[in-house]
């Protein structure tokens, strides 16, 4: 849980550990990959690999070093050519904005270092929080800003990595054991009108992205939730219907099977389907249902029958893997409703952890926004009513992400997202 401000600032060894934490975990990450993909595009509307590699030690010394504490630059090219990834709307457009030619391995790696060693050095001794001197430092942003964006970018890379031949990764150990397990408990529930609060007062947070304040409260009308998320097994009666293949599921001598992230494994019907937000939207509309809004995702996870509302759905206890399927628990769902501890007080399952959950909310501010001065363009650039809220958290999401006010989201047409649902009705 995001602790309360505290007046005696930032605690610096805090910050390096975490810091290096995130370079290791990337390095690991890359090291996954046989060199031959280096400059390979897993997917095509993504750059390649090696963009993501200068990326992450660039956004860190652009943003704190250079902007936020005035410092030198290291190399301007590399520091440009780096600077920010794409999100075209179509293939065509990513092809419009491909590069012909990256830099060397040897020549990213080389940058990434001095980069490290310049942000490590701001880190240690620069005055992270001098609002004066530069907005970027106000409340110590710039800083998280940087520690969050590469946690996030883990989560990028591995949906990446994972359309990435299974002969060119190298597992070492850490392929998700196939299992199957019946829920423990099934069906719907029955949400009662009351009250959801979306976002977070700005002073009420360690950290926050700008599309999370201000804090917001909305009344919620009673409705009719999944227990749990749609299942594989849920999806198969759909495609047998006429519905689409599910994005992760590959067919094979006639029968369906799951592309895992280091296995292609038997389809496990007990694990939540993982599918595009349009697809989702039509699995429900199948049903005779639809998907829920952000402020019902809210009320089922956050709210209780006494009124008052939890920081998680298991209630106030800081958000470990224990409590789900996140923060590297495994690189693969498991199956759905089998963490009774964490279910909400409505005894909705699975809302944080095993799949990002899709909900009808177009991205937007909410109000009182403003555009923060680390990042502006962070969330501005989406709200263009193709993009769409998503909850919860993946297998993959860090645990610093795991916070009530967190709000994720994807064009709705995205299908290579660990993204999964429930469905809804009124």
């Amino acid at each position: 849980m995001i602790s309360p401000l505290h007046p005696t600032g930032l605690d610096r060894s805090a910050l390096r550990l975490r810091y290096l934490g995130n370079r290791n975990r990337s390095a690991e990450l890359f090291a996954m990959l046989d060199p031959s993909v280096y400059y390979e595009r897993p997917i095509a509307l993504r750059n390649p690999i090696v963009f993501y590699e200068g990326h992450l030690p660039a956004f860190s010394f652009n943003t704190l070093v250079r902007k936020a504490l005035g410092g030198a630059s290291i190399d301007a090219e590399f520091e440009r050519l780096f600077e920010r990834g794409i999100d075209p709307a179509s293939l065509d457009q990513a092809g419009r904005l491909a590069r012909d030619a990256w830099p060397e391995h040897r020549r990213v790696q080389a940058f990434g270092a001095a980069c490290d060693a310049a942000v490590l050095q701001a880190l240690a001794h620069a005055d992270l929080e001098d609002g004066n001197a530069s907005a970027l430092l106000e409340r110590g942003q710039a800083a998280y800003t940087i520690l969050e964006h590469e946690e996030m970018h883990h989560e990028t890379l591995l949906y990446m990595f994972h359309r990435v031949s299974l002969h060119k990764k190298r597992a070492r150990g850490r392929a998700g054991a196939y299992v199957e397990r019946e829920a423990l408990a099934t069906g719907r529930v029955t949400i009662p009108a009351g009250d959801a609060t979306l976002g977070a007062a700005r002073d009420g947070i360690e950290f926050g992205w700008d599309n999370e304040f201000e804090e917001t409260r909305l009344p919620v009308g009673a409705f009719e939730i999944d227990v749990n998320d749609v299942t594989n097994r849920d999806w198969l009666e759909f495609v047998r219907d006429g519905g689409p293949v599910a994005p992760f599921w590959v067919e094979r001598d006639g029968a369906y099977r799951l592309l895992g992230m280091f296995e292609e494994m038997p389809l496990p019907l007990t694990w939540p389907v993982y599918v595009s937000g349009a697809q989702a939207r039509a699995y429900a509309a199948w049903r005779g249902a639809r998907l829920p809004t952000e402020a019902e995702y809210h009320r089922a996870a956050f709210g209780t029958p006494s009124g008052e509302e939890r920081a998680f759905p298991w209630g106030d206890s800081p958000p470990t893997s224990k409590w789900g399927n996140f923060d590297f628990r495994r690189f693969d769902p498991e199956p759905v409703g089998t963490n009774p501890a964490s279910a909400s007080a409505w005894g909705v399952h699975d809302l944080i952890g095993n799949g990002w959950e899709w909900t009808a909310t177009v991205f937007e501010p909410l109000p009182g926004f403003r555009p923060m001065a680390s990042y502006p363009q962070y969330s501005v650039d989406f709200f263009d009513g193709e993009h769409f809220i998503v909850k919860g958290a993946s297998p993959v999401t860090n645990r610093n992400h795991v916070r009530r006010s967190f709000r994720n989201w994807y064009r709705a047409e995205y299908p290579y997202v660990y993204a999964t649902f429930r469905t809804v009705n009124d």
